[in-house]
């Protein structure tokens, strides 16, 4: 082992024994429970060159060493190999989310489990409307002067929206808007709504146009999220857990709250299947600035949906974290492409 593999070596064992005992480590323990084939004095050798690098940092004085956020990353940069998900927690999440009935339900149960197999804060992204397809477009009447729209995708996001009607409409003209939408709108990218809608005033009565227009309004207005309603976050209590590594909690349970940020993280991995994980002073949001941020893209059929991820200290368990945030994700896409 060369002089440089034994210095990643040693960044590994205090890692490891951080995390596991939230306790500053020194070279006497790291000898003792792990095989590093060298003797203390060779470990402090190479912890103060670690030091020296800024990997890892002494708390206070005659006080064993803690990683960096800069260790952290070195750390999780060279992480080969994740750890897996045992045949029962694959077993348990597949039967969880196979149960789900809708897709409210798929995500709400996606942001629990995740939240169970981390102990961290779990947060789930709705599919982007910008990244779905239409499956189907519903009128509903409720007065002969106002109808409900309702809008399905293919992942099976529904929107709703009331619709204020110029004046009486039959039953006749309903139906055959309805027809005009599907016949245009479906299996389309909501994307491209904005271009085929602008073409459809030529596919219907001109008495039945202003009527079209109304709709074709409100249903693009619906295609501009609001961000409110998009993430569903679960498991805040689990930072009580870490209220060690957590000084000032406050703050975090406000970013939390503060969904705008959460999208902002979340959006980052939208494109991506693969696990990004973000370490301290990575996180922009200055509250954050004390946690590490796990996400993981989800999609089906190639393209990209929505995103997970875990929030929680910097003193977690990568390996295992990222490992369940991949699966958590890789299921939601899969199930969602089952629909």
């Amino acid at each position: 082992m060369t002089p440089e593999d034994r210095k990643l070596e040693v960044l590994r064992a205090i890692v490891a024994d951080f995390i596991s005992t939230n306790e500053p480590v020194g070279s006497k323990a790291l000898a003792d429970r792990h095989n590093l084939g060298v003797s203390p004095a060779t470990i402090r050798n190479d912890m103060a060159v670690l030091e020296e690098e800024g990997l890892i940092a002494q708390p206070h004085t005659s006080a064993g060493r803690i990683p960096t956020d800069a260790g952290y990353r070195l750390f999780v940069d060279q992480l080969t190999d994740l750890k897996p998900l045992s045949p029962a927690e694959r077993r348990a999440i597949q039967a969880f989310l196979d149960d789900a009935v809708d897709l409210d339900d798929v995500l709400h149960r996606a942001v629990r489990t995740l939240a169970q197999l981390t102990r961290n804060v779990a947060v789930v992204q709705y599919p982007s409307l910008s990244r779905s397809q239409v499956r189907h477009l519903e009128l509903v009447p409720l007065t002969s002067s106002r109808l409900m729209l309702v809008l399905i995708t293919d992942t099976g996001r529904v929107e709703q929206r009331v619709v204020e009607l110029p004046g009486p409409v039959s039953a006749e003209s309903v139906a055959e808007l309805r027809g005009t939408l599907n016949s245009r709108l479906r299996d389309h990218a909501l994307a491209d709504a904005p271009m085929i809608i602008s073409e459809l005033p030529g596919d219907v009565a001109p008495e039945l146009r202003g009527l079209l227009a109304t709709l074709t309004s409100v249903l693009l207005e619906t295609l501009v999220e609001q961000h409110s309603d998009r993430i569903v976050l679960g498991g805040t209590a689990n930072l009580t857990e870490h209220a060690l590594d957590f000084p000032a909690i406050r703050p975090v349970l406000e970013a939390l709250e503060e969904q705008v940020v959460l999208l902002r993280l979340l959006d980052q991995s939208v494109a991506t299947s693969s696990v990004v994980v973000r370490i301290g002073n990575e996180n922009q949001h200055e509250a954050l600035t004390g946690t590490s941020v796990v996400t993981s893209g989800y999609g089906m059929r190639g393209a990209s949906l929505g995103a997970v991820g875990v929030l929680g200290p910097r003193r977690m368990d990568y390996a295992h974290t990222m490992a369940r945030v991949a699966a958590v994700a890789r299921y939601v896409g899969e199930l969602l492409a089952e629909r």
